[in-house]
């Protein structure tokens, strides 16, 4: 898909994006991923900054980047209610510089589904982060029961088209293939939704 068109759907959902984090939308399953989360952290695809009301703004100096503007409005906006620490960069994750083995954390939610070359992504991730930094990525993929992953294969192209999302990847595939180095993982909802832990590497 065309960079500017998913830019262009990402700006149009940017309004629900914004709804959802203020109704702490998988409010749960990001406390359970982000309890560790502190010092220098790099959040990619930051969307409207959901996860920010689960940093603790005493212990975090956040890197937020996201390709949408639209959404980059909304997250500012949350950082400022919140007290978090943030520098905002509108980038694609996937043509992103930044300086290599800076990050204690990397925290990536629901991104995973958008890119084009998604190990490529997590690689960028892992030379980013410092050694043995802590990776933190909650991702929706192929449920394991066999009829919901049926569905999702069906609906994939449409899913595609509207949102920019692919619906059937397999998310453990995905960061295997990568270098990073997968300390634990949990899966929920007929195993779609991911909590993945990870270090770089």
């Amino acid at each position: 898909m065309n960079k500017n068109s998913l830019i262009r759907k990402f700006n149009k959902q940017a309004p629900i994006y914004e709804r959802n984090t203020r109704q702490r939308r998988l409010g749960e399953w990001r406390r359970r991923l982000l309890q560790g989360v502190e010092g220098k952290v790099l959040e990619v695809a930051v969307g409207a900054g959901a996860n920010f009301p689960f940093y603790h703004p005493d212990t975090v100096d956040v890197t937020a980047v996201d390709f949408s503007p639209e959404m980059l409005t909304r997250a500012r906006q949350m950082a400022s209610e919140l007290g978090i620490r943030a520098t905002f960069l509108e980038r694609d994750i996937e043509t992103l510089e930044l300086p290599e083995r800076s990050y204690d954390c990397v925290v990536s939610t629901l991104s995973l589904c958008g890119y084009e070359d998604p190990v490529k992504a997590l690689n960028n991730i892992n030379r980013w982060a410092k050694p043995g930094g802590r990776i933190y990525l909650l991702e929706h993929g192929m449920s394991t029961n066999r009829l919901l992953g049926a569905v999702q294969h069906l609906v994939n192209p449409a899913a595609r088209r509207i949102s920019g999302c692919h619906y059937n990847r397999d998310m453990i595939d995905i960061v295997n293939a990568s270098e990073l180095n997968i300390v634990k993982t949990e899966r929920y909802w007929n195993g779609i939704i991911h909590l993945i832990w990870a270090q770089a590497t």
